[in-house]
Protein backbone atom coordinates (compact mmCIF):
# COMPACT_ATOMS: atom_id res chain seq x y z
CA UNK A 1 0.00 0.00 0.00
CA UNK A 2 2.82 2.36 0.89
CA UNK A 3 4.58 1.67 -2.41
CA UNK A 4 1.34 2.25 -4.29
CA UNK A 5 0.78 5.63 -2.72
CA UNK A 6 4.40 6.60 -3.23
CA UNK A 7 4.17 5.67 -6.90
CA UNK A 8 0.91 7.59 -7.34
CA UNK A 9 2.44 10.59 -5.63
CA UNK A 10 5.45 10.50 -7.97
CA UNK A 11 3.15 10.29 -11.00
CA UNK A 12 1.21 13.32 -9.78
CA UNK A 13 4.38 15.32 -9.29
CA UNK A 14 5.69 14.34 -12.71
CA UNK A 15 2.41 15.22 -14.39
CA UNK A 16 2.38 18.50 -12.50
CA UNK A 17 5.84 19.08 -13.80
CA UNK A 18 8.81 20.58 -12.06
CA UNK A 19 9.21 23.98 -13.63
CA UNK A 20 5.82 23.94 -15.33
CA UNK A 21 3.63 26.87 -14.48
CA UNK A 22 0.32 26.53 -12.67
CA UNK A 23 -2.49 28.15 -14.61
CA UNK A 24 -5.59 29.83 -13.26
CA UNK A 25 -8.10 31.47 -15.57
CA UNK A 26 -5.54 31.16 -18.34
CA UNK A 27 -2.97 33.23 -16.49
CA UNK A 28 0.41 31.71 -15.67
CA UNK A 29 1.09 31.67 -11.96
CA UNK A 30 3.93 29.88 -10.21
CA UNK A 31 5.83 26.66 -10.67
CA UNK A 32 4.90 23.66 -8.57
CA UNK A 33 8.29 23.90 -6.86
CA UNK A 34 7.37 27.37 -5.67
CA UNK A 35 4.02 26.09 -4.37
CA UNK A 36 5.79 23.22 -2.58
CA UNK A 37 8.07 25.70 -0.88
CA UNK A 38 5.14 27.89 0.09
CA UNK A 39 3.36 24.93 1.72
CA UNK A 40 6.54 23.78 3.49
CA UNK A 41 6.64 27.25 5.03
CA UNK A 42 3.54 26.36 7.07
CA UNK A 43 5.40 23.70 9.06
CA UNK A 44 5.59 25.80 12.23
CA UNK A 45 1.95 26.86 12.00
CA UNK A 46 0.88 23.24 11.50
CA UNK A 47 2.90 22.16 14.53
CA UNK A 48 1.31 24.93 16.60
CA UNK A 49 -2.19 23.77 15.60
CA UNK A 50 -1.31 20.14 16.34
CA UNK A 51 0.23 20.98 19.70
CA UNK A 52 -2.76 23.06 20.77
CA UNK A 53 -5.33 20.48 19.64
CA UNK A 54 -3.61 17.28 20.75
CA UNK A 55 -1.38 18.26 23.67
CA UNK A 56 -2.33 21.80 24.70
CA UNK A 57 -5.20 23.67 26.33
CA UNK A 58 -7.62 22.70 23.56
CA UNK A 59 -7.19 18.94 23.98
CA UNK A 60 -10.51 17.10 24.50
CA UNK A 61 -12.41 20.35 23.88
CA UNK A 62 -14.37 19.12 20.86
CA UNK A 63 -15.34 15.96 22.78
CA UNK A 64 -16.48 17.94 25.83
CA UNK A 65 -18.44 20.43 23.74
CA UNK A 66 -20.13 17.59 21.87
CA UNK A 67 -20.99 15.69 25.05
CA UNK A 68 -22.63 18.79 26.52
CA UNK A 69 -24.84 19.25 23.47
CA UNK A 70 -25.93 15.65 22.88
CA UNK A 71 -26.43 14.91 26.58
CA UNK A 72 -28.58 18.05 26.86
CA UNK A 73 -30.55 17.77 23.61
CA UNK A 74 -30.39 14.12 22.57
CA UNK A 75 -31.10 12.95 19.00
CA UNK A 76 -32.02 15.61 16.43
CA UNK A 77 -34.40 14.32 13.78
CA UNK A 78 -35.34 16.59 10.88
CA UNK A 79 -38.44 18.56 11.83
CA UNK A 80 -38.11 17.84 15.56
CA UNK A 81 -38.04 20.22 18.53
CA UNK A 82 -34.70 18.68 19.51
CA UNK A 83 -33.10 19.81 16.24
CA UNK A 84 -34.57 23.27 16.65
CA UNK A 85 -33.14 23.49 20.18
CA UNK A 86 -29.70 22.26 19.02
CA UNK A 87 -29.56 24.94 16.32
CA UNK A 88 -30.42 27.63 18.89
CA UNK A 89 -27.70 26.38 21.24
CA UNK A 90 -25.08 26.20 18.47
CA UNK A 91 -25.94 29.71 17.29
CA UNK A 92 -25.24 30.97 20.82
CA UNK A 93 -22.09 28.83 21.17
CA UNK A 94 -20.54 30.16 17.97
CA UNK A 95 -21.25 33.75 18.96
CA UNK A 96 -19.78 33.22 22.42
CA UNK A 97 -16.71 31.65 20.80
CA UNK A 98 -15.99 35.00 19.13
CA UNK A 99 -16.42 33.76 15.57
CA UNK A 100 -17.52 36.24 12.91
CA UNK A 101 -20.65 36.61 10.80
CA UNK A 102 -22.51 34.03 12.87
CA UNK A 103 -25.95 33.64 11.33
CA UNK A 104 -28.75 31.24 10.46
CA UNK A 105 -29.84 30.63 6.86
CA UNK A 106 -33.49 29.51 6.66
CA UNK A 107 -34.46 26.32 4.79
CA UNK A 108 -37.51 24.08 4.51
CA UNK A 109 -37.02 20.49 5.71
CA UNK A 110 -39.08 17.28 5.93
CA UNK A 111 -40.94 16.35 9.11
CA UNK A 112 -41.49 12.63 9.62
CA UNK A 113 -42.14 10.77 12.88
CA UNK A 114 -41.98 7.01 13.42
CA UNK A 115 -44.64 6.75 16.13
CA UNK A 116 -45.20 3.45 17.92
CA UNK A 117 -43.97 0.39 16.05
CA UNK A 118 -43.69 -3.34 16.59
CA UNK A 119 -43.21 -6.60 14.75
CA UNK A 120 -44.17 -9.98 16.20
CA UNK A 121 -43.50 -13.31 14.58
CA UNK A 122 -46.66 -15.40 15.06
CA UNK A 123 -45.45 -18.56 13.30
CA UNK A 124 -43.62 -20.90 13.42
CA UNK A 125 -43.23 -19.53 16.98
CA UNK A 126 -43.98 -16.37 18.94
CA UNK A 127 -41.05 -13.96 18.79
CA UNK A 128 -41.08 -10.20 19.41
CA UNK A 129 -38.68 -8.58 16.95
CA UNK A 130 -36.63 -5.41 17.29
CA UNK A 131 -37.45 -3.08 14.40
CA UNK A 132 -37.04 0.55 13.33
CA UNK A 133 -39.22 2.18 10.72
CA UNK A 134 -37.28 3.70 7.84
CA UNK A 135 -37.41 7.42 7.23
CA UNK A 136 -40.39 8.62 5.14
CA UNK A 137 -42.16 5.25 5.45
CA UNK A 138 -45.93 5.24 5.71
CA UNK A 139 -47.59 3.55 8.66
CA UNK A 140 -49.76 0.46 8.76
CA UNK A 141 -53.48 0.43 9.57
CA UNK A 142 -54.01 0.66 13.36
CA UNK A 143 -54.61 -3.09 13.58
CA UNK A 144 -51.38 -3.71 11.69
CA UNK A 145 -50.63 -6.09 8.85
CA UNK A 146 -50.62 -9.85 9.38
CA UNK A 147 -49.09 -11.76 6.50
CA UNK A 148 -46.80 -14.59 5.49
CA UNK A 149 -43.16 -13.79 4.81
CA UNK A 150 -41.09 -14.23 1.67
CA UNK A 151 -37.35 -14.18 2.44
CA UNK A 152 -34.97 -13.14 -0.37
CA UNK A 153 -31.27 -12.35 -0.44
CA UNK A 154 -31.22 -10.01 -3.46
CA UNK A 155 -33.36 -8.01 -5.85
CA UNK A 156 -32.62 -10.64 -8.50
CA UNK A 157 -34.09 -13.37 -6.29
CA UNK A 158 -37.13 -11.18 -5.63
CA UNK A 159 -37.70 -10.89 -9.37
CA UNK A 160 -37.32 -14.63 -9.88
CA UNK A 161 -39.84 -15.30 -7.12
CA UNK A 162 -42.18 -12.41 -7.94
CA UNK A 163 -45.32 -14.61 -8.15
CA UNK A 164 -44.73 -15.70 -4.53
CA UNK A 165 -44.49 -12.13 -3.21
CA UNK A 166 -48.06 -10.94 -3.75
CA UNK A 167 -49.88 -10.34 -0.48
CA UNK A 168 -46.79 -11.11 1.62
CA UNK A 169 -44.21 -9.25 3.70
CA UNK A 170 -40.88 -9.35 1.87
CA UNK A 171 -37.87 -9.84 4.14
CA UNK A 172 -34.50 -8.96 2.65
CA UNK A 173 -31.54 -10.90 4.05
CA UNK A 174 -28.91 -9.36 1.79
CA UNK A 175 -25.26 -9.87 2.83
CA UNK A 176 -23.29 -6.84 3.99
CA UNK A 177 -20.60 -6.15 1.39
CA UNK A 178 -19.99 -2.47 2.00
CA UNK A 179 -22.29 0.34 2.99
CA UNK A 180 -22.21 1.90 -0.47
CA UNK A 181 -23.15 -1.38 -2.14
CA UNK A 182 -25.61 -2.71 0.43
CA UNK A 183 -27.56 0.45 1.30
CA UNK A 184 -29.54 0.15 -1.95
CA UNK A 185 -31.68 -2.49 -0.19
CA UNK A 186 -32.69 -0.01 2.50
CA UNK A 187 -33.32 2.77 -0.01
CA UNK A 188 -35.11 0.76 -2.73
CA UNK A 189 -36.38 -2.26 -0.82
CA UNK A 190 -39.94 -1.04 -0.35
CA UNK A 191 -40.33 0.06 -3.97
CA UNK A 192 -39.05 -3.23 -5.39
CA UNK A 193 -41.27 -5.23 -3.04
CA UNK A 194 -44.30 -3.10 -3.88
CA UNK A 195 -43.74 -3.65 -7.60
CA UNK A 196 -44.38 -7.38 -7.11
CA UNK A 197 -47.42 -6.90 -4.91
CA UNK A 198 -45.95 -7.15 -1.39
CA UNK A 199 -47.84 -5.61 1.53
CA UNK A 200 -44.71 -4.47 3.43
CA UNK A 201 -40.94 -4.92 3.48
CA UNK A 202 -38.50 -5.63 6.28
CA UNK A 203 -34.86 -5.03 5.51
CA UNK A 204 -31.84 -6.55 7.22
CA UNK A 205 -30.01 -3.65 8.85
CA UNK A 206 -27.14 -2.25 6.80
CA UNK A 207 -24.48 -2.81 9.44
CA UNK A 208 -20.94 -4.14 9.58
CA UNK A 209 -21.57 -5.77 12.99
CA UNK A 210 -24.64 -6.45 15.11
CA UNK A 211 -25.54 -7.20 18.71
CA UNK A 212 -29.24 -7.45 17.87
CA UNK A 213 -29.33 -3.78 16.89
CA UNK A 214 -31.67 -2.42 14.21
CA UNK A 215 -30.25 0.45 12.12
CA UNK A 216 -32.60 3.03 10.61
CA UNK A 217 -32.09 5.40 7.67
CA UNK A 218 -33.83 7.05 4.77
CA UNK A 219 -35.79 5.13 2.17
CA UNK A 220 -37.34 6.44 -1.04
CA UNK A 221 -40.68 5.84 -2.68
CA UNK A 222 -41.18 6.05 -6.44
CA UNK A 223 -43.94 7.77 -8.37
CA UNK A 224 -46.40 5.31 -9.81
CA UNK A 225 -45.47 2.55 -7.33
CA UNK A 226 -47.74 1.86 -4.34
CA UNK A 227 -46.32 3.00 -1.00
CA UNK A 228 -45.94 0.16 1.50
CA UNK A 229 -44.69 0.27 5.11
CA UNK A 230 -41.01 -0.54 5.49
CA UNK A 231 -38.68 -1.03 8.44
CA UNK A 232 -35.27 -2.43 9.25
CA UNK A 233 -34.80 -5.55 11.35
CA UNK A 234 -31.72 -6.96 13.02
CA UNK A 235 -29.11 -9.01 11.20
CA UNK A 236 -29.90 -11.84 13.62
CA UNK A 237 -33.62 -11.93 12.84
CA UNK A 238 -33.05 -11.68 9.09
CA UNK A 239 -30.64 -14.63 9.17
CA UNK A 240 -32.96 -16.64 11.45
CA UNK A 241 -35.92 -16.19 9.11
CA UNK A 242 -33.73 -17.13 6.17
CA UNK A 243 -32.85 -20.40 7.93
CA UNK A 244 -36.49 -21.01 8.84
CA UNK A 245 -37.58 -20.49 5.24
CA UNK A 246 -34.84 -22.82 3.99
CA UNK A 247 -36.18 -25.48 6.36
CA UNK A 248 -39.65 -25.13 4.85
CA UNK A 249 -41.27 -23.25 7.73
CA UNK A 250 -44.15 -20.88 7.03
CA UNK A 251 -43.34 -17.57 8.71
CA UNK A 252 -46.15 -15.18 9.70
CA UNK A 253 -45.54 -11.67 11.06
CA UNK A 254 -47.79 -9.00 12.52
CA UNK A 255 -46.35 -5.55 11.68
CA UNK A 256 -47.61 -2.34 13.29
CA UNK A 257 -46.16 1.07 12.42
CA UNK A 258 -47.49 4.47 13.44
CA UNK A 259 -45.20 6.38 11.07
CA UNK A 260 -46.53 9.64 9.68
CA UNK A 261 -45.25 12.43 7.43
CA UNK A 262 -46.20 16.02 8.28
CA UNK A 263 -45.89 19.18 6.15
CA UNK A 264 -42.36 20.52 5.65
CA UNK A 265 -41.16 22.73 8.47
CA UNK A 266 -38.74 25.64 8.95
CA UNK A 267 -35.13 25.04 9.91
CA UNK A 268 -31.70 26.59 9.44
CA UNK A 269 -28.17 25.93 8.28
CA UNK A 270 -25.88 27.39 10.95
CA UNK A 271 -22.96 29.48 9.65
CA UNK A 272 -19.88 31.09 11.24
CA UNK A 273 -16.66 32.46 9.78
CA UNK A 274 -13.17 33.74 10.23
CA UNK A 275 -13.15 36.44 7.58
CA UNK A 276 -10.25 36.36 5.13
CA UNK A 277 -7.60 39.07 5.43
CA UNK A 278 -6.75 39.43 1.72
CA UNK A 279 -9.42 37.62 -0.30
CA UNK A 280 -12.48 37.71 2.00
CA UNK A 281 -14.84 36.86 -0.86
CA UNK A 282 -13.02 33.55 -1.43
CA UNK A 283 -14.03 30.61 0.75
CA UNK A 284 -12.75 27.37 2.24
CA UNK A 285 -15.80 25.62 3.68
CA UNK A 286 -15.62 23.13 6.56
CA UNK A 287 -18.75 21.32 7.62
CA UNK A 288 -20.68 18.55 9.31
CA UNK A 289 -24.41 18.04 9.84
CA UNK A 290 -26.22 18.92 13.04
CA UNK A 291 -29.28 16.74 12.48
CA UNK A 292 -29.35 13.01 13.21
CA UNK A 293 -31.80 10.15 13.34
CA UNK A 294 -34.16 9.87 16.28
CA UNK A 295 -32.26 7.10 18.08
CA UNK A 296 -29.11 7.15 20.17
CA UNK A 297 -27.59 10.61 20.57
CA UNK A 298 -26.32 11.38 17.08
CA UNK A 299 -22.87 11.71 18.66
CA UNK A 300 -20.95 9.90 15.94
CA UNK A 301 -23.28 10.71 13.03
CA UNK A 302 -22.65 13.49 12.78
CA UNK A 303 -22.03 15.27 16.04
CA UNK A 304 -18.32 14.48 15.81
CA UNK A 305 -17.99 15.85 12.28
CA UNK A 306 -19.91 19.02 13.14
CA UNK A 307 -17.84 19.63 16.27
CA UNK A 308 -14.37 19.07 14.77
CA UNK A 309 -15.43 21.53 12.07
CA UNK A 310 -16.28 24.07 14.78
CA UNK A 311 -13.04 23.13 16.53
CA UNK A 312 -11.04 23.88 13.36
CA UNK A 313 -12.16 27.50 13.48
CA UNK A 314 -11.67 27.67 17.26
CA UNK A 315 -8.06 26.46 16.95
CA UNK A 316 -7.28 28.98 14.23
CA UNK A 317 -8.82 31.77 16.30
CA UNK A 318 -7.05 30.69 19.51
CA UNK A 319 -3.69 30.98 17.76
CA UNK A 320 -4.50 34.47 16.50
CA UNK A 321 -4.37 33.32 12.88
CA UNK A 322 -6.36 34.91 10.08
CA UNK A 323 -6.10 33.22 6.69
CA UNK A 324 -6.12 35.18 3.44
CA UNK A 325 -9.42 33.53 2.46
CA UNK A 326 -12.56 33.26 4.55
CA UNK A 327 -12.78 30.08 6.59
CA UNK A 328 -16.49 29.27 6.72
CA UNK A 329 -18.14 26.75 9.03
CA UNK A 330 -21.53 25.36 8.01
CA UNK A 331 -23.54 23.02 10.22
CA UNK A 332 -26.06 21.47 7.85
CA UNK A 333 -29.64 20.66 8.65
CA UNK A 334 -31.62 17.65 7.34
CA UNK A 335 -28.64 15.82 5.85
CA UNK A 336 -30.16 12.48 6.77
CA UNK A 337 -33.14 13.14 4.50
CA UNK A 338 -30.84 13.51 1.49
CA UNK A 339 -28.81 16.69 1.99
CA UNK A 340 -31.90 18.93 2.10
CA UNK A 341 -30.27 21.86 3.91
CA UNK A 342 -27.11 21.60 1.81
CA UNK A 343 -29.09 21.56 -1.43
CA UNK A 344 -30.78 24.83 -0.53
CA UNK A 345 -27.44 26.33 0.56
CA UNK A 346 -26.00 25.43 -2.84
CA UNK A 347 -28.89 27.04 -4.69
CA UNK A 348 -28.44 30.22 -2.64
CA UNK A 349 -24.65 30.45 -2.96
CA UNK A 350 -23.76 28.82 -6.29
CA UNK A 351 -23.66 32.24 -7.94
CA UNK A 352 -20.30 32.60 -6.13
CA UNK A 353 -19.02 29.14 -7.06
CA UNK A 354 -15.84 30.51 -8.63
CA UNK A 355 -14.82 31.80 -5.19
CA UNK A 356 -14.93 28.41 -3.46
CA UNK A 357 -11.41 26.98 -3.22
CA UNK A 358 -12.27 23.82 -1.25
CA UNK A 359 -15.39 22.28 0.32
CA UNK A 360 -14.86 19.87 3.24
CA UNK A 361 -17.26 17.62 5.12
CA UNK A 362 -16.64 15.19 7.96
CA UNK A 363 -19.47 12.63 8.04
CA UNK A 364 -17.80 9.23 8.35
CA UNK A 365 -16.79 9.32 12.00
CA UNK A 366 -14.12 11.11 13.99
CA UNK A 367 -12.12 8.11 15.10
CA UNK A 368 -8.38 8.03 14.43
CA UNK A 369 -8.12 9.35 10.85
CA UNK A 370 -5.93 7.53 8.34
CA UNK A 371 -5.77 10.39 5.86
CA UNK A 372 -7.79 12.70 3.68
CA UNK A 373 -10.13 11.69 0.88
CA UNK A 374 -9.99 14.17 -1.98
CA UNK A 375 -11.73 14.80 -5.28
CA UNK A 376 -10.30 17.35 -7.67
CA UNK A 377 -7.88 17.90 -10.52
CA UNK A 378 -4.49 16.18 -10.61
CA UNK A 379 -2.84 19.53 -9.94
CA UNK A 380 -5.03 20.16 -6.92
CA UNK A 381 -4.35 16.63 -5.65
CA UNK A 382 -0.60 17.19 -5.90
CA UNK A 383 -1.01 20.34 -3.81
CA UNK A 384 -3.11 18.48 -1.22
CA UNK A 385 -0.45 15.79 -0.97
CA UNK A 386 2.03 18.52 -0.02
CA UNK A 387 -0.41 19.98 2.52
CA UNK A 388 -0.85 16.57 4.12
CA UNK A 389 2.92 16.27 4.60
CA UNK A 390 2.49 18.94 7.27
CA UNK A 391 0.64 16.33 9.35
CA UNK A 392 3.67 14.03 9.55
CA UNK A 393 3.88 14.61 13.35
CA UNK A 394 0.52 12.79 13.59
CA UNK A 395 1.45 10.19 10.96
CA UNK A 396 -1.68 11.14 9.00
CA UNK A 397 -0.33 12.06 5.57
CA UNK A 398 -2.07 9.98 2.91
CA UNK A 399 -4.42 11.38 0.29
CA UNK A 400 -7.09 8.97 -0.92
CA UNK A 401 -9.69 9.29 -3.66
CA UNK A 402 -13.42 9.94 -3.23
CA UNK A 403 -13.65 13.18 -1.26
CA UNK A 404 -17.41 13.28 -1.70
CA UNK A 405 -19.98 13.80 1.03
CA UNK A 406 -23.76 14.15 0.85
CA UNK A 407 -23.69 17.85 1.70
CA UNK A 408 -20.74 18.88 -0.48
CA UNK A 409 -21.49 16.76 -3.55
CA UNK A 410 -23.42 19.61 -5.14
CA UNK A 411 -20.22 21.67 -5.25
CA UNK A 412 -17.94 18.79 -6.25
CA UNK A 413 -20.15 17.84 -9.17
CA UNK A 414 -19.88 21.45 -10.34
CA UNK A 415 -16.06 21.27 -10.29
CA UNK A 416 -15.11 22.56 -6.83
CA UNK A 417 -12.41 20.46 -5.10
CA UNK A 418 -13.81 18.48 -2.17
CA UNK A 419 -12.36 16.66 0.84
CA UNK A 420 -13.57 14.38 3.60
CA UNK A 421 -11.92 12.69 6.55
CA UNK A 422 -10.78 9.09 5.98
CA UNK A 423 -11.84 6.99 8.95
CA UNK A 424 -12.47 3.49 10.30
CA UNK A 425 -15.68 2.56 8.51
CA UNK A 426 -16.10 -0.92 10.01
CA UNK A 427 -16.54 0.58 13.47
CA UNK A 428 -18.62 3.44 12.10
CA UNK A 429 -21.22 1.20 10.47
CA UNK A 430 -21.46 -0.99 13.56
CA UNK A 431 -23.10 1.97 15.37
CA UNK A 432 -24.48 3.97 12.44
CA UNK A 433 -28.17 5.04 12.71
CA UNK A 434 -28.70 2.89 15.80
CA UNK A 435 -29.38 3.25 19.52
CA UNK A 436 -25.64 2.67 19.94
CA UNK A 437 -24.66 6.04 18.43
CA UNK A 438 -23.86 7.70 21.75
CA UNK A 439 -20.91 9.46 23.41
CA UNK A 440 -19.68 6.05 24.56
CA UNK A 441 -18.53 5.41 20.97
CA UNK A 442 -16.47 8.60 20.92
CA UNK A 443 -12.83 8.88 21.99
CA UNK A 444 -11.57 12.35 23.02
CA UNK A 445 -7.97 11.66 21.98
CA UNK A 446 -9.03 10.48 18.53
CA UNK A 447 -11.25 13.54 18.15
CA UNK A 448 -8.23 15.71 19.01
CA UNK A 449 -6.27 14.23 16.12
CA UNK A 450 -9.22 14.52 13.74
CA UNK A 451 -9.68 18.18 14.70
CA UNK A 452 -5.98 18.88 14.18
CA UNK A 453 -6.05 17.37 10.68
CA UNK A 454 -9.20 19.31 9.84
CA UNK A 455 -7.76 22.59 11.12
CA UNK A 456 -4.36 22.29 9.41
CA UNK A 457 -5.84 21.39 6.03
CA UNK A 458 -8.54 24.06 6.08
CA UNK A 459 -6.25 26.82 7.35
CA UNK A 460 -3.37 26.17 4.95
CA UNK A 461 -5.61 25.94 1.88
CA UNK A 462 -7.39 29.11 3.00
CA UNK A 463 -4.12 30.96 3.51
CA UNK A 464 -2.20 29.95 0.40
CA UNK A 465 -1.67 32.70 -2.15
CA UNK A 466 -3.72 30.94 -4.82
CA UNK A 467 -6.93 28.94 -4.84
CA UNK A 468 -6.75 25.24 -5.63
CA UNK A 469 -6.66 24.73 -9.41
CA UNK A 470 -9.67 23.09 -11.04
CA UNK A 471 -9.82 20.76 -14.01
Amino acid sequence: KFLLFTFVGVIHLLSFGSGKAVYKNGISRRTFQEIKEEIAGYEDVAKAIINLAVYGKAQNRSYERLALLVDTVGPRLSGSKNLEKAIEIMYQNLQQNGLENVHLEPVKIPHWERGEESAVMLAPRIHKMAIMGLGSSIGTPPEGIIAEVLVVTSFDELQRRAPEARGKIVVYNQPYISYAMTVQYRVRGAVEAAKVGALASLIRSVASFSIYSPHTGIQEYQDGVPKIPTACITVEDAEMMSRMASNGNTIVIQLKMGAKTYPDTDSFNTVAEITGSKYPEQVVLVSGHLDSWDVGQGAMDDGGGAFISWEALSLVRDLGLRPKRTLRLVLWTAEEQGGIGASQYYQLHKVNISNYSLVMESDSGTFLPTGLQFTGSDKARAIMEEVMRLLQPLNVTQVFSDGEGTDINFWIQAGVPGASLRDELYKYFAFHHSHGDTMTVMDPKQMNVAAAVWAVVSYVVADMEEMLPRS
